[in-house]
């Protein structure tokens, strides 16, 4: 039985009903469970998907049946999983949910002992190994099953980022696109002075209003009109497993990673000065410049959480930031949190008594981005040795991908899906008119 077409470069994703059923859940739960290098207990989660109860359920018996005592901390956000993990120094964890995939898929995410992810390359890899030759056998002493509320704690872990008392009142809009947000934000909301109007919080994993993913622009609309039409401070909106959110200022822009992780980075080097931040190698420039201006050392690293989980490990990082939206904090066990990075923004917020635009207005007009864009191409590694022989003489850096940047200080970056015959173009300049003719320059290599 091969397992391929599921097992991704850092997650298992699958269609409902054909590719990721019961019984595969269960192999993959008896396989993570023969793979955990560390004894213990593995927390289990799920979201809110039609199936993912009998995903989970299937994957805990397979888990069970190797001995491995299990946490069943039911529907939860997938940064809540890193957190009972590392809280409890647990073994491992397993979230089933397929994040932002529309209502037909569903999928699995797994970390290992102090809240480590588990990729293709991290052991990912062995586990589907283990999972296509089934060749278990049940444990003399079968695991115990409990169950574990960890809503209370995480919210007290969340509000520990900062000083709750000088929380300012504000009134917002919080859209969770039907997706696990609207069960902890709901949550947190009695411990905050905010004025929540709350949109699309009620569980619904078909994702009956729009597709539970804030990156893409046309799942802001409904949030955009709620921020205009009420005059609000400021607006959030999360992905499907909550994991991930974006910020809209009070003229519904959103803010995007790099602007969010300048304002973030600003924060944390004024209470840790000197402190290691890391950003990934398609965050703007503005964010190292911010950094570095507020005597922070930058490390560019991979795109990817386990990646970037090593290497806040091993420069000792207190912060570090995807271009997609993804916010890893050292005291969150270096783990990834929409929820936490949300909050510090508003609480940032509040203290500066400004609006959200005028605070994030230098980190916006120092330079333009597009948006991801993607080329499919037969050859992807002689794609980019092409892009890399045709500027060699740039300023090339080979850390994710290819990256060339000019005196001019625009800069591209073209990496390879680790799932699909498709390049990833990034981009940035100083203003639209050069950022155009990089792009147009960068697509004429690619398409010719």
């Amino acid at each position: 039985m091969s397992l391929e077409a599921i097992f991704k470069a850092y997650d298992v994703r699958g269609k409902v009903g054909t590719e990721l059923i019961p019984e595969v859940s269960n192999k993959i739960g008896k396989a993570f469970a023969q793979w955990l290098p560390t004894e213990g207990p593995v927390a289990v989660g799920r979201d809110m998907r039609p199936d993912s109860k009998e995903l989970a359920d299937a994957l805990i018996e397979g888990l069970l049946s190797q001995g491995r005592d299990v946490w069943d901390i039911g529907e939860v956000t997938s940064d809540m999983i890193y957190y009972a993990v590392g809280k409890n120094d647990l073994a491992g964890g397993v979230m089933v949910t397929a994040s932002h995939n529309p209502g037909e898929y569903n999928g699995i995410k797994f970390c290992k002992e102090q809240a480590q992810g588990v990729a293709e390359n991290t052991g990912l890899k062995e586990v589907k190994e283990l999972a296509e030759a089934n060749d278990f056998t049940p444990s003399l002493t079968p695991g115990k099953l409990v169950e574990k509320d960890v809503i209370e704690g995480w919210i007290e872990h969340v509000l520990s980022f900062i000083n709750v008392k000088k929380l300012k009142p504000l009134r917002i809009v919080a859209d969770a696109g039907n997706g696990m947000a609207g069960k902890i934000f709901a949550e947190l909301e009695p411990y905050v002075p905010f004025e929540v109007e709350e949109l699309y919080f009620e569980l619904d994993g078909t994702f009956p209003n729009h597709i539970a993913n804030p990156l893409e622009l046309k799942n802001l609309v409904d949030v955009q009109k709620v921020i205009k039409d009420q005059k609000l401070d400021a607006g959030v909106a999360f992905d499907g497993d909550g994991d991930r959110a974006v910020l809209l200022d009070e003229n519904a822009e959103p803010l995007s990673a790099t602007v969010l992780s300048c304002l973030l980075s600003e924060f944390f080097l004024k209470h840790n000065p000197g402190s290691t931040i890391l950003l990934n190698i398609i965050c703007g420039k503005i964010a190292v410049q911010t950094v570095e201006k507020n005597g922070g050392k930058v490390i560019r690293t991979r795109v990817g959480h386990s990646f970037i989980k090593n290497d806040m490990k091993q420069y000792d990082a207190l912060f570090a930031a995807e271009h997609s939206g993804h916010y890893y904090f050292k005291n969150n066990y270096r783990a990834d949190s929409g929820l936490i990075a949300v909050i510090i923004g508003l609480y940032i917020l509040g203290l500066s008594n400004k609006k959200l635009s005028e605070l994030v207005a230098p980190f916006r007009k120092a330079y333009v981005q597009i948006q991801e864009t993607n080329f499919e191409v037969n050859d992807k590694q002689s794609m980019i040795d092409k892009l890399k022989e045709t500027f060699k003489d740039q300023d090339v850096n080979l850390i994710d991908g290819l990256t060339v940047s000019f005196p001019n200080e625009s800069w591209f970056n073209v990496r390879p899906s680790n799932t699909e015959p498709l390049l990833r173009l990034n981009a940035e300049a100083k203003n639209s008119g050069e950022l155009d003719k990089l792009v147009d320059q960068v697509k004429q290599i690619i398409t010719s």
